[in-house]
This record gives C-alpha cells, sequence and structure tokens, in this order.
C-alpha cells in the first residue's frame, strides 16, 4: 500500500508539470524574473553600479530608468535600456531601479530616487552631473531622444553607430550594434 502511495504522488508531481508548464511572456503582466537578463539578453544592468548621489558627487551623467519586472511595458523597453549601456558603455551611470522600494516612501532630497519618480513606468529620467534634469519622460521613449539628451548632458558626441534591437523569439530580444565591427 506504501509503495502505491508513493508512486500515485510521484506520478501526480511529474503529470503536474506537464499540466502546468511554466511560461514567461513579454506581453503580459506575469512576474517571470529579471526582466534584463530575459528580455533584453543583459543580466548585468542590475543591481546598478552607482547610486544618483555617487554619479553627482562624481559629475557625471545618471539614467535612472523606472520600471517593474511584471510590467508588460517595462519588459518591452528592457532592450532599449540593455542598448544605452551598449552605446555609452562606462560614460554614463545607467541606474534601472525597481519601484517596489520607492512606493509609500518619504522624500528626503534630490538625491534619492524616490523625488523623480512619478508614479508610472517605465519612466526614464537623464540628469547632467550637477544633478539637474535634462530628460524626463514616462513609456516608450525612442533611444535617439534618450541619446540626444545623454549628449547634452554629459556634453559627449553620441556614438557613431546605432543600435538594433533583433528578437529571437516571442520574449527575448537583444541590442546589437550596426556597423560596428570590434569583438566585444
Amino acid at each position: 500500500m506504501k509503495k502505491l502511495i508513493n508512486y500515485f504522488l510521484t506520478f501526480l508531481i511529474f503529470t503536474q508539470f506537464l499540466i502546468f508548464p511554466a511560461y514567461a511572456a513579454r506581453d503580459t503582466n506575469s512576474f517571470d524574473g529579471n526582466i534584463f537578463p530575459i528580455y533584453a539578453g543583459n543580466g548585468s544592468l542590475v543591481p546598478p553600479q552607482s547610486t544618483i548621489e555617487d554619479s553627482i558627487k562624481s559629475d557625471r551623467t545618471s539614467v535612472i530608468v523606472y520600471y517593474l519586472d511584471d510590467s508588460a511595458s517595462s519588459k518591452e523597453f528592457a532592450p532599449v535600456v540593455s542598448g544605452l549601456k551598449l552605446l555609452w558603455t562606462s560614460s554614463i551611470d545607467l541606474i534601472p531601479l525597481t519601484i517596489d522600494e520607492l512606493q509609500g516612501r518619504s522624500i528626503d532630497s534630490k538625491k534619492d530616487p524616490a523625488y523623480y519618480w512619478h508614479g508610472k513606468i517605465p519612466q526614464i529620467v537623464v540628469l547632467n552631473g550637477q544633478g539637474e534634469i535634462v530628460l524626463d519622460e514616462e513609456g516608450q521613449v525612442s533611444i535617439e531622444k534618450i541619446n540626444k539628451a545623454i549628449s547634452k548632458a554629459s556634453g559627449l558626441n553620441p556614438p557613431d553607430f546605432d543600435i538594433s534591437i533583433k528578437s529571437f523569439n516571442e520574449y527575448n530580444s537583444d541590442a546589437s550594434k550596426d556597423g560596428y565591427n570590434d569583438p566585444r
């Protein structure tokens, strides 16, 4: 009898995975994990390597991206964020922040990430080295518009190559440099 129960439980466990498979989808508000490795092919974006406060102290351009891992619009925007990292490498401080920690917080100063967030996602904010806002927009902002703001904030010329977002299937995308032949 004990063996029969064990066989039955084993059967239930294996059939559960066949009946209820796990799915990830870019166009749903489901939690699939961190969006940057899944939908943009770049897991190195989180956690951010810098803070707003550190960027301002170092007189560096900050690009803050507010997102949620379970937001379809954030999933759609993730390859653009990855493309910014590819284009500007270490010339800017790219700071992707999930809004989970920002909700319901009191705001202390302009160095606090909650100061710039409007309550919608995705949102992108470009600050120059003095902490002044150069771009502050919500939604699917074009990479060209963001590049112009970064160029204005940093005083650097935009890169001389473009970024293409290539989709491999219904949920994987990768940002790649067009006209750039040097190996990474």
